[in-house]
């Protein structure tokens, strides 16, 4: 049986895994799970703050998008940010466009 952690928002006992963290079915909290390989990766955004894994940024220019008809406008706030690794190094979910790699010079952090 695997070790997970209980809720850090509500403390509930009963946490899940999910693909790329954790999720509570009592808040419906979800939260990132930790591991080495991302905490070494080092992401500034385009002010030179620091990026974690779980954070909210925003863009902060019109970013065109391949095959839509509407480029993603500036002031889209992207809640739950992944970081990676390469050119594109943040993996998100936004709304209307669904999964998207962005680059970190073009959002702020939230």
């Amino acid at each position: 049986m695997q070790n997970i952690p209980a809720c850090p928002a509500c403390n509930s006992p009963y946490a899940y895994e999910t693909d790329n963290g954790f999720s509570c079915p009592e808040c419906a909290f979800e939260w990132i799970h930790e591991s080495t390989e991302e905490s070494e990766i080092l992401i500034k955004d385009a002010n030179g703050t620091v990026l974690t894994a779980g954070d909210t940024v925003v863009v902060i220019k019109d970013l065109p998008v391949k095959g839509a008809p509407k480029p993603i406008k500036a002031g889209t706030k992207v809640k739950n940010i992944r970081l990676v690794e390469g050119d594109h190094n943040i993996d998100c979910k936004i709304d209307g466009f669904g999964a998207m790699a962005l680059k970190s010079e073009f959002v702020r952090k939230a």
